[in-house]
């Protein structure tokens, strides 16, 4: 278990699973950090006590497959719909009388779909880096996003993507962060080691890329597209890192016709990782916000 000053670490069964779920502050509005691939909890590290200071109650938990969380066998698994289920039922266990949704990479692929459908009430949404849905199946027309998104191909195969993944003791896993960061001190040694730690345990590396296969080979993706984008009113803040490399900034264009509420900011030079390589930017974007105040330009808050 990894120990951060004032971070609490706790086991909340919802939708029928064990979730390892970190935590701070307290308060009856929750705030829901759901992590991306290949990371768990602590990717919030920065952004848990800036919300427990604006006075939510905030859980970080490992999604399933993850962590210190249940691990079910096989891909179906990891169908789209179950990850909807447990963030629904995770809502449910808090008690909360509000939620804001806070997502990143996978995470954010989740909260996307989780404001459509609207399995319960969201307060706010926050997504980092990643496309709403339809802007993505849209780019994924183009040469120039297939080309970014090749590893997601890649992931469909059996066993190949594990043995590489753990090869050179997780290197693939520990490059993923350095490799493509812009700010390479952002992810020394002792960060590195936490998600190379997380992947290395016992069934880790096939959950974790079970989600990609669930939803490309198990068709998820395909069933969400035939129930419709409808459009999200819940107001919604996309933050976007603009040196991310697997995803490229068209992906956000026109997002303002799927998310009638919404706050864009770019952050220049700024990687995929955006809310642990910038974390003084990306929290100042998101007090503002929170609190109903103009949400500075990247820019802005580095003067």
């Amino acid at each position: 278990m990894i120990e951060l000053p004032g971070i609490a670490h706790d086991f909340v069964h919802a939708n029928g699973m064990r979730f390892h779920v970190a935590s701070c502050g307290s308060g009856d509005r929750l705030a829901l950090c759901l992590h991306g691939f290949p990371e768990c909890w602590y990717s919030w590290r920065h952004q848990m006590p800036l919300l427990a200071r604006l006075g939510y109650r905030v859980w970080a938990p490992d999604l399933r497959g993850y962590g210190d969380s249940e691990r079910p066998a096989g891909m179906a698994a990891y169908a789209i719909e179950h990850l909807l289920d447990d963030v629904a039922g995770l809502i449910d266990a808090a008690g909360a009388r509000s939620t804001v949704l806070v997502a990143h990479d996978w995470g954010g692929v989740i909260a996307w779909f989780f404001a459509m459908r609207r399995p319960r009430p969201l307060d706010r949404l926050v997504v980092m880096n990643l496309p709403h849905p339809a802007a993505m199946e849209r780019e994924l027309r183009t040469w120039r996003q297939v080309r970014r998104s090749w590893y997601v191909l890649f992931f469909q195969l059996p066993w190949l993507p594990e043995l590489l993944l753990r090869a050179g003791d997780y290197r693939a896993i520990r490059d993923a962060f350095r490799g493509m960061a812009i700010d390479k001190r952002r992810f020394p040694d002792e960060v590195l080691r936490v998600y190379r730690d997380q992947a290395a345990r016992p069934g880790a590396l096939t959950a974790m890329l079970n989600y990609y296969r669930a939803l490309v080979r198990g068709g998820g993706g395909r069933r969400q597209a035939a129930l419709g984008y409808p459009v999200i009113d819940t107001p919604t803040l996309l933050l976007w890192g603009e040196a991310d490399t697997a995803l490229s900034k068209e992906t956000t264009y026109g997002t303002e016709r799927y998310a009638a509420n919404l706050t864009l900011r770019y952050l220049p030079n700024v990687s995929h990782w955006v809310q642990q390589e910038a974390p003084e930017v990306v929290n100042a974007m998101l007090e503002a916000w929170l609190a109903d105040r103009p949400v500075p330009q990247a820019g802005e808050v580095a003067a």
